[in-house]
């Protein structure tokens, strides 16, 4: 538990570095252009390249100790991120405000690699809390995970918000590369226990070259009921909150300044914390898909009503029970996927379940993005929705932006309702509460 804690704590410095640069990048481009259009790029951008790698990070999380795989993501994002600031100081004069420069989406193309190389993290550390922590304390150890992404991201938004303020994107690269270094410096000198890789793939008989595997990785989840549904739902989760992705910071923007908004998100972020703290205390209880389901009901109503008027205390109540009942979710299906998925599979299940999951959003980005722009806000600007709904709901852009806020919570809630009810969701329980964690069985090839 000692090396898991001191992973935890150097994942969560990472997480602020990245997050920061994350956070920033979007606060900074939405004030350079004011463009909604090019914050929901820059959503769908992260989104896509999410989807498109996780599957290839997973493999590499399988065949590779994971803590090795930890100090090439540091690596790999110091690089990146050093180009990143060298684009930021040649770009000609006015380059970074014209939303069609070649400059400015260089600059974002780099930068988001930056962020995505810290990617490989979040696959691998729930793989660590399998090989690090005993299967009756997992959900709680779950749950300590969820508090430090919350943590960061209360640590992140205030930092970001005053970076951008007084420093711009350059102070943000800055501040990620002088804490890149002591980030990798503490990992290397961590004793982390884990077995290897090689090993497990001869005991679990496995032949051939490492490789990534998607039909061996397919299989392993097709022989758990239920096990392809839960990544199904969470995919639908996924579409609909690539809203919340492409739209939240202009939203956000349209109600307060850089340093509020900043700020906002420093206290709404703890109620990640709360339920980290919360979680690790109590578990998820007997069933986690159960408290998934219910989290999810409540999540989409909420996501349905906290823009139903222009008020920040509205939007501050909404963020906060959705960053507090987040945690929830996320620990509920890594506690499932640790104990019916084996281990010398976990990386590419994670990252097989991260990369269908993360396909839908960008989807939602790229599509939202331009619909809020270009209908939905002259809907409710002056269109007929302001006409139709503006005397009670409000007219104005960001009343065209919490359209789809609403309308996307409305649907969750339905998508919820349907899967609870559904047979696969009490397969997967059932299998679930059968309370043997699985022995490791593979497939030919790696």
């Amino acid at each position: 538990m000692s090396a898991f804690h001191h992973v935890l704590v150097n994942n969560l410095v990472a997480n602020i570095v990245n997050f920061t640069v994350w956070f920033a990048l979007t606060f900074w481009v939405f004030l350079e252009t004011r463009s909604v259009f090019a914050t929901g790029m820059i959503a769908g951008l992260y989104l896509v390249l999410t989807a498109g790698l996780a599957f290839w990070f997973g493999s590499l999380v399988d065949h590779h100790r994971k803590k090795k795989v930890m100090l090439a993501s540091s690596l790999v994002s110091l690089g990146l991120y050093a180009v990143s600031l060298g684009l930021l100081m040649a770009a000609p004069e006015g380059a970074m405000a014209e939303v069609g420069s070649i400059w400015l989406w260089a600059f974002i193309g780099v930068v988001m690699l930056g962020v995505i190389a810290g990617n490989v993290r979040a696959i691998a550390l729930p793989t660590l809390v399998t090989a690090l922590v005993p299967e009756d304390r997992r959900d709680r150890a779950n749950g300590l995970v969820g508090m430090v992404t919350g943590i960061g991201f209360l640590t992140t938004s205030v930092i970001s918000g005053l970076l951008v303020a007084w420093a711009g994107m350059a102070g943000a690269l800055v501040f990620a590369l002088a804490l890149i270094v002591p980030v990798f410096l503490h990992l290397r000198f961590v004793p982390v226990d884990e077995p290897d890789p090689e090993a497990l793939r001869a005991e679990a008989g496995q032949s051939g070259p490492a490789r990534v595997d998607i039909r061996g990785t397919i299989k392993v989840i097709g022989v758990v009921p239920g096990l392809f549904a839960l990544i199904l739902f969470a995919t639908f989760n996924n579409f609909l909150g690539g809203v919340f992705m492409a739209l939240m910071d202009a939203y956000g923007l349209s109600l307060m300044p850089v340093e509020a908004w900043g700020f906002f998100w420093a206290g709404v972020s703890t109620a990640f914390i709360l339920s980290g703290i919360v979680i690790s205390r109590t578990g998820l209880g007997k069933n986690p898909l159960r408290t998934l389901m219910i989290v999810n009901l409540i999540c989409w109503v909420v996501a349905a009503l906290f823009t139903i008027q222009s008020s920040i205390v509205l939007l501050a109540i909404g963020c906060f029970l959705w960053m507090l009942l987040g945690p929830y979710a996320e620990a509920a299906e890594h506690t499932t996927l640790q104990k019916v998925v084996p281990f010398e599979r976990q990386g590419r299940v994670f990252g097989f379940a991260q990369s269908v999951e993360q396909a839908a959003s960008p989807l939602t980005a790229f599509l939202i993005a331009p619909l809020a722009q270009f209908v939905f806000i002259p809907l409710m600007t002056d269109g007929w929705g302001a006409d139709l709904i503006g005397d009670w709901y409000g007219r104005g852009p960001e009343r065209g932006m919490a359209l789809v806020f609403t309308v996307a919570g409305i649907l969750g809630l339905i998508a919820t309702v349907i899967a609870w009810n559904s047979r696969y969701f009490r397969q997967l329980s059932a299998a679930y509460l059968k309370g043997s964690e699985p022995s490791k069985t593979g497939s030919t090839g790696g």
